[in-house]
């Protein structure tokens, strides 16, 4: 019998000789990402070393001094006190507070209209059917910038002046200058409302956990929604009907040319979150579509089957197992809302890019600090909106036996 030992060597090379490292895959990879790594490094450095020249040559100081200073300028819309005697650091919070306050808001009524539409484009009525492939087609279309530029100009600033409001009753008035709403006051005793809150939501998320278990266990279901409500609203009234109602409004009032008391709604926040939520809810719609018609029609067919009817298969059966398809594309629309905010410089709404990366930088001159600074802002609410959506993501998802 012949020795098979030698039949390993690979042919034309001598048997035992090792493999050059230029040949060595792993070696290759260690030293391209050397070199990768070792020109980020080298253009950071020059980058940085050029800004640092330049700084000089036009007598700027670098770092955060700045940021302790008095501002000198106000802003229309704040969450928090804020005057122009307060800090550079003090506007920052107050142009992040109201970035976060229009992305909160889009993200929200924009899953809403969104979710909406996208089920009215598979509706079997021809004409509603008809509508929301005319409201996805027409304002995925046109840009966001020009309908933010209509809503404000065309619509908001066509409204009369607060002297002829509209005015809807109840403290409600609606004008140029924005829409003015009563706003509560809440007295002594009012800290049982606020716990009444409290204990309604852990008792509506404890509610809905035991109605999950309870349809796993036997298959039939709770109105988690109708008691839900209830608990909402009928734990909080008894807790004012407790304490006396310890709450008035602040009804908006007429004086001079102006509107007091009360909240106000600014214009420009009004044609901004409309803008937003209009335009990615179009898209929306279309992600909701797609993920509906990726669920097996058998599965209607079955849950029709059961008796169950359509509202029940589309909440029970179809719905929840599309939400595995629609919400990683969804994550990108959530992310595009929060930054497409940034346009609202256009129409003059505070945010973040208008007051801190636009006043702020024109009155310190530190291009390179506020810049940066804004650009980590956007970067960390990105990636903390896409953790979340991470983790929901994995949480609904479908688990195989």
């Amino acid at each position: 019998m012949a020795n098979d030992k030698g039949a390993a060597a690979p042919a034309g090379r001598p048997q035992g000789d090792a493999v050059p490292l230029y040949n060595d895959p792993r070696v290759r990879g260690i030293f391209f990402q050397a070199v990768l790594v070792a020109l980020v490094v080298l253009v950071g450095y020059i980058a940085i070393s050029n800004a640092v020249a330049n700084l000089r040559a036009q007598n700027i100081a670098s770092g955060f001094g700045f940021w302790d200073r008095t501002a000198g300028f106000a802003i229309s819309q704040t969450l928090i006190d804020y005057t122009p005697a307060s800090t550079y650091g003090r506007a920052f919070i107050v142009g992040l507070l109201n970035t976060l306050l229009v992305g909160a808001i889009g993200i929200v009524f924009t899953t809403i209209l969104g979710f909406l539409v996208g089920i009215a484009r598979l509706s079997p009525n021809w004409l509603l059917q008809k509508i929301a492939a005319g409201y996805v087609n027409i304002l995925r279309n046109i840009p966001l910038l020009l309908q933010l530029l209509f809503w404000y100009f065309a619509v908001l600033k066509s409204l009369p002046p607060p002297r002829q409001s509209l005015d809807f009753g109840a403290g409600f008035f609606l004008n140029i200058r924005g829409l003015f709403i009563p706003r509560p006051v809440f007295g002594e005793g009012s800290g049982l409302f606020d716990a009444a809150v409290i204990v309604a939501i852990v008792a509506i998320v404890a509610l809905r956990t035991w109605a999950h278990r309870r349809q796993d266990a036997t298959g039939r279901q709770f109105p988690v929604l109708w008691v839900s409500l209830a608990l909402l609203i009928g734990l909080p009234l008894l807790a004012l009907a407790a304490t006396g109602f310890p709450v008035t409004f602040d009804i908006p009032k007429l004086q001079g040319f102006n509107f007091t008391g009360g909240i106000t709604l600014i214009p420009e926040l009004v044609a901004l979150v409309l803008g937003l939520v209009l335009f990615t809810s179009a898209f929306v719609a279309e992600i909701v579509r797609a993920g509906i018609m990726a669920v097996s029609k058998g599965q209607s067919e079955a849950a029709g089957a059961l008796g169950l009817h359509s509202g029940q298969t589309l909440r029970l059966v179809v719905i929840p197992q599309a939400m595995r398809v629609i919400v990683p594309p969804l994550t990108s629309q959530y992310l595009n809302l929060v930054k497409n905010s940034t346009l609202a410089v256009a129409i003059g709404y505070p945010d973040l890019v208008s007051v801190f990366a636009g006043t702020v930088l024109n009155q310190t001159g530190q291009a390179v600090e506020v810049i940066t600074i804004t650009m980590l802002v956007y970067l960390a609410i990105s990636l903390l909106t896409s953790a979340f959506m991470n983790w929901f993501n994995a949480r609904i998802a479908l688990v195989e036996r």
